[in-house]
């Protein structure tokens, strides 16, 4: 089968979507990666040695500014027009859609044309791209159970959410450490984020004047990237600072316990690896979605929600030395993030797209 699959946009819908990817063409099948042209899908796609064709896409604006919406609708438009071109000329049996801004224009052209499409949400609560397209899909796969009361009558399937390949194939977590250094993985999400990278350091030096034998490993995003840095060599606190990092398995092996945002990638790397954490859901993000995301980790025992608002330097350096002087209670919430992870999810929406591919070829 040809099989093409829409993933670009940011590393929640890149990642998942190029695990899937790779499922499909370890399956036997001709697959294409669809992108939207962002800086950050490079960086992410290197391994894929696969097809790749991108079609510039952008979210449409929220509010009613008429100027901006006559503006977006036209590139969408250009965009569909575009994506209908090449997917007449490949002709794909189905199209897998991970559920940016950037799958309106191929699932648009791919209906237009009748080709399947699925779609993937990975949030809780969906996002406006979903709610939008869902009426066109065949299927809708969903990270977490949660979200079928959101998507109406749609068909709906619970994949989980997948992984890329190296976290797949990551050992098992080890169990907590007893004394010794006290290692804080801390991430942004893709594009990073200042008021926790700020927070978060503040707190690692309150912990370290206090004689705690703490570490960093910090994904902060290239904007922050030298002022966080900075603050851990003037706080004295052992850290390495990372614009991007393949290895993510290895950060996860080594981590204590994470503090971050609470996107449906991140979320479902820390169930697969077993990482306790405290999560601060990005304030910002449409619907909530990310307290959403979170709240579910937190009644399966496997966070604690630490709300924006709530956030400071003393707020999060009282909860890492509680849980610092408490290995007990970590390891409990990394076998619960354990037990809440659903495994093979790239398998399970793989086959939902062969399912689809099927069904549209029978019709």
């Amino acid at each position: 089968m040809k099989i093409a699959v829409a993933c670009g946009g940011t590393g929640g819908h890149i990642f998942p979507g190029l695990a899937t990817a790779t499922t499909l063409k370890a399956r036997g099948h001709d697959v294409t990666l669809w992108l939207a042209g962002m800086d950050i899908e490079g960086t992410a796609v290197k391994e894929w040695d696969g097809p790749v064709r991108t079609v510039a896409a952008q979210g449409m604006p929220r509010g009613f500014a008429m100027f901006r919406m006559l503006r977006s609708a036209i590139k969408l438009g250009r965009a569909m027009f575009a994506c209908a071109r090449l997917m007449r000329a490949e002709r794909p049996d189905a199209l897998l859609a991970m559920g940016s801004y950037a799958s309106v224009p191929p699932v648009l052209a791919a209906r237009t044309l009748g080709v399947p499409v699925v779609l993937h949400e990975a949030n809780v609560i969906p996002g406006r791209a979903v709610r939008f397209l869902s009426r066109f899909a065949s299927v809708i796969g969903v990270a977490f159970d949660e979200s079928r009361p959101h998507l109406g009558r749609r068909r709906v399937v619970q994949t989980g959410m997948p992984l890329r390949r190296a976290l797949r194939e990551a050992p098992p977590p080890a169990a907590p450490r007893a004394g010794g250094r006290f290692t804080v993985l801390v991430m942004g999400g893709s594009r990073g984020a200042s008021a926790l990278n700020r927070h978060v350091t503040g707190a690692l030096a309150l912990l370290k004047a206090q004689g705690r034998d703490v570490a960093a490993i910090h994904l902060a995003g290239k904007a922050d990237a030298d002022e966080v840095r900075a603050a851990y060599a003037l706080a004295h606190v052992p850290a390495e600072v990372h614009t991007f990092l393949h290895d993510m398995a290895g950060a996860y092996a080594r981590a204590d316990i994470a503090i971050c945002r609470a996107g449906s990638s991140t979320c479902a790397e820390l169930c697969h690896c077993g990482v306790a954490s405290i999560l601060v859901p990005y304030p910002h993000a449409t619907n909530d979605h990310q307290a959403a995301n979170a709240r579910v980790l937190e009644r399966g025992g496997a966070a604690a929600v630490l709300l924006e608002g709530s956030l400071s330097a003393d707020s999060l350096a009282g909860l890492v030395r509680d849980w610092q002087s408490d290995p007990e209670r970590i390891e409990r919430m990394r076998m619960a993030a354990r037990r809440a992870m659903m495994p093979n999810a790239d398998r399970r929406l793989a086959e939902l797209v062969e399912q689809a591919a099927l069904e549209g070829g029978a019709s």
